[in-house]
């Protein structure tokens, strides 16, 4: 015999009683956990743990929940249980709304205190300082490149990267009337301007761009005359009370951003080779013929990709330059170990941003 809707509900209802009590367990073991490694000193965020029971779950799901859905209730699991431990506290570019504290939240889970800072020269403030054991700032868009002003602190920080987390980015049009009429100004991270320029140009012909420190602070701009608008998250738009007025304007529809999780060597030490790992570096040469090709050779002869080169003025007055590179794999891989004493050689300098596994 079938159930009735009310019978259903009432065995849902147990079910939630009975996850309830489990998760209790689980939330008082990790405060145990929590207690030794105060004990020990041993720190609260260990990603590449969080990352191993979060892959053994998926593998284990066998019921009707889709893997990216188990994975983000673990995530969710995780973050509450590390809040019992100790607060984290993750400096990201703010207000509330912007895309880096949804990655921030994406990559910590929501339990996770976001210290929202006016600008990414702040986050690194705040992380290089201790007021944030984390740090999250954007590096690459997929459409707009790199984010300058990221690689150019990543320099002399004492920072290094930890991990990485990306997503599909959606700009919308905020707006305290719900409508595009008479609109007269668009505010927006430059970034974003740049990346919804096509569709600014074809329905807002005739509205001011400006640049904001940030497209949540460009919502809350808006929020404060009728006839402007803001480029932004649904996120931002309810932290601002807008109506968006258009969805994913973006002129890319895979418009993807990558952020980097940054820290204190003191605070997390670089993680151990997952298989699937990152090797940022700035490095510089001499201005001779023949410097460029000689960076390459170490890489080719001991089978290592590189997946992005970016050049940055040295700002020396000299036409110099730090040259960013991505490499494919772990220091502690033979052959990219040797890659890198041999790269290391060629350089007039040479700085190790961070080994980290790649976000999927």
């Amino acid at each position: 015999m079938t159930s009735t809707l009310s019978e259903l509900r009432c065995q849902i209802d147990a079910i939630d009683l009975e996850v309830l009590t489990l998760l209790n367990r689980r939330a008082a073991l990790a405060y145990d956990v929590g207690e030794i490694k105060r004990l020990d000193g041993s720190t609260v965020f260990c990603p590449q743990r969080e990352t191993q029971v979060q892959d053994n779950i998926v593998a284990s799901n066998k019921g009707p929940l889709q893997p990216h859905s188990v994975q983000v209730i673990w995530r969710e699991i995780m973050s509450a249980c590390r809040a019992m431990e100790a607060p984290q506290r993750v400096a990201c570019l703010g207000p509330a709304g912007t895309f880096s504290e949804q990655a921030a939240l994406q990559y910590f889970g929501s339990s996770t205190t976001c210290v929202l800072c006016v600008s990414i020269d702040e986050v690194f403030r705040a992380t290089a300082a201790g007021s944030a054991e984390f740090g999250v700032v954007p590096i690459e868009n997929s459409s707009e490149g790199v984010i300058s002003r990221s690689l150019d602190l990543l320099l002399n920080s004492p920072l290094h990267i930890i991990g990485e987390t990306s997503f599909l980015v959606r700009h919308n049009v905020l707006r305290l009337e719900p409508s595009l009429k008479d609109i007269e100004v668009v505010y927006a991270h430059p970034q974003a301007l740049a990346q919804c320029q096509n569709w600014l140009t074809a329905h807002l012909p005739h509205a001011e761009r400006r640049a904001a420190q940030s497209n949540a602070d460009g919502a809350r701009l808006a929020s404060t005359n009728n006839a402007w608008a803001a480029i932004a998250s649904e996120r931002a738009g309810s932290e601002f009370g807008l109506h968006v007025v258009s969805h994913a304007i973006q002129d890319d529809a895979f418009n993807r951003t990558r952020f980097a999780v940054i820290c204190l060597p003191q605070t997390l030490p670089s993680p151990p080779a997952t298989g699937k790992d990152c090797i940022s570096l700035i490095v510089s040469v001499t201005n001779r013929p023949g410097a460029m090709h000689d960076l390459l050779v170490p890489l080719k002869k001991h089978g290592v990709s590189m997946t992005r080169f970016e050049s940055r003025p040295a700002r020396s007055g000299q036409w110099e330059y730090y040259f960013y590179i991505d490499l494919v794999g772990h220091p502690s891989e033979p052959h990219v170990s040797a890659a890198l004493d041999e790269l290391r050689k060629l350089c007039a300098f040479y700085k190790v941003l961070g080994s980290y596994p790649v976000a999927d």
